[in-house]
């Protein structure tokens, strides 16, 4: 780790403040909640948390903005998302200073998640224009029959912390494209990187109100909002168990709801491979954003005859990774978001290790300030270790062999999870059988790139249901009317 690197950037993290109605409130007067660097564990501002009163004042404004931007033509609509989209361009690196500052990856990784994100905002712009109805032959003579698809109205949005980019473009880039207004609260590690996207649609022309960024605690924010007629969809990204808890509110309003919530992504690499490359290219993988991607692979299953060689690659590529502050160019990975996580990811580590699981690599926390932990390998895990059965959303993998394809298959298939899995293989005929076979709502054959912005993205069983990106995601954000005309 590079323990003595000292930020050119430190003053570059501004005060967060709430969002609404166009109009930025400021801390006086409020709680608050300090946002914590994970490089240093220092504090870099305080975050004002919304009160009831300005929950209240956020749904209004979700109201009159939903009725302002509805009005706006899908064609000028897309105009300003664009324009949007090109701001966030050109504040790239601002952005993404501010992102490593307060979530911790590295500043390249940022940079393109920032650039991803300003993809999202302008792809559901253009996608707005294309939200056609249809006409369907009437059985009577001079009758119209038609179909409409129109925004489902004012969206409640909770992104998660380790995209804090990407994850609130996608919630936001759907309901404006489709026409809806927005309330968004970003996590309360990561608060500002939100801010700095919405303030990139405020400078674009976005009418006030249609989007509105508060903060505070989930709990307490999620019960207010739900319970309001005036929010129509919620979309969130997190936890199993706490997407289950808003499921049960949300449906005391039958309002629509998007999940995407935990996975746990198995890897099934056979043995036609080439192994050098795949290991190095999983272990890439695998150490992004510390391995705290909600499609990380983490259970990797490598067949018998290659799974020794597998292993000494990817060792070695693991070994290679140099874990530092994100603002310096020569890490390759930052820390983890929070000393939870820390106590979190070793507690996997200990279970493995007391059940006869070889640690191979890492395994510690590495000492000074800040939250680092080694990239960490088990390898022959034990069947009933935690990190078989739990997503450990760190820098931890686990390497097993498997016999056959039905062996793999099973395998992977075992938990009730299923938002992303990857295999490798160069037999077409097994990348079409177990691409089929697999329990998954994205899968990454010969690849982990698995999400673009007109790409489907969303999990199924436990990892929820609904999808954010392609056509299937701006549909989550619209209604269908049927108008029958006589």
């Amino acid at each position: 780790m590079s323990s003595g690197y000292t930020s050119p950037y430190s003053s570059a993290y501004t005060s967060p403040y709430l969002f609404i109605g166009g109009e930025r409130l400021s801390a006086e007067g409020r709680d608050t909640r300090p946002v914590i660097n994970p490089a240093t564990g220092e504090t870099l501002a305080e975050t004002p948390m919304a009160s009831k009163a300005d929950l209240d004042h956020a749904l209004e404004a979700a109201a009159k903005g939903f009725a302002a931007w509805r009005s706006v033509s899908a064609y000028d609509r897309c105009h300003i998302m664009k324009r949007a989209a090109d701001l966030i361009r050109e504040r790239t690196e601002e952005i993404a200073v501010v992102l490593t500052l307060e979530q911790g990856k590295v500043l390249a990784e940022a940079r393109a998640e920032v650039s991803t994100a300003a993809d999202v905002i302008e792809w559901y712009g253009e996608e707005g224009k294309r939200a056609y109805g249809r006409v369907i032959p009437s059985r009577v003579a001079g009758g119209r029959q038609i179909v409409l698809r129109q925004p489902v109205g004012p969206v409640v949005a909770f992104p998660p912390w380790n995209f804090p980019a990407l994850a609130p473009a996608r919630k936001i880039g759907g309901s404006l494209g489709a026409g809806c207004s927005c309330i968004i609260k970003p996590s309360q590690e990561t608060p500002a990187t939100a801010l700095a996207v919405a303030r990139a649609l405020d400078d674009a022309g976005l009418p006030k109100g249609a989007l509105n960024v508060v903060h505070g605690m989930s709990a307490p924010i999620s019960e207010h909002l739900l319970a309001s007629p005036i929010i129509r969809k919620l979309t969130f990204t997190g936890s199993t168990a706490v997407g289950k808890h808003l499921v049960k509110l949300a449906a005391d309003g039958v309002k629509r709801v998007t999940m995407e919530l935990g996975g746990h992504a198995p890897v099934v690499i056979f043995d036609d491979v080439e192994v050098e490359s795949t290991a190095a290219l999983a272990a890439a993988s695998k150490w992004r954003n510390a391995g705290q991607v909600c499609v990380s692979p983490t259970r990797f299953y490598v067949q018998e005859r290659v799974y020794d060689r597998f292993v000494e690659h990817f060792l070695a590529a693991t070994r290679a990774v140099v874990v530092g502050n994100g603002l310096d160019e020569k890490s390759k990975m930052g820390p983890v978001i929070n000393s939870r996580r820390i106590g979190t990811v070793l507690d996997f580590i200990e279970d493995a290790r007391r059940r006869g699981t070889t640690v191979a690599a890492g395994g510690n926390r590495i000492d000074g300030r800040g939250f680092y932990l080694e990239p960490t390998v088990l390898t022959h895990v034990a069947a009933d270790a935690r990190i078989m059965k739990e997503e450990p959303f760190g820098p931890v993998a686990a390497i097993l062999p498997f016999h056959d394809l039905e062996d793999g298959i099973a395998a992977a298939n075992q938990l009730p999870f299923g938002l992303a899995a990857y295999a490798f293989t160069t037999s077409a005929k097994r990348a079409v059988a177990i691409g089929d076979a697999l329990e998954a709502g994205v899968i990454g054959i010969n690849t982990y790139a698995v999400s673009t912005s007109e790409t489907p993205f969303g999990g199924m069983k436990e990892s929820g249901y609904g999808s954010e990106g392609g056509i299937e995601g701006l549909d989550a954000y619209m209604t269908t009317k049927f108008i029958n005309q006589l």
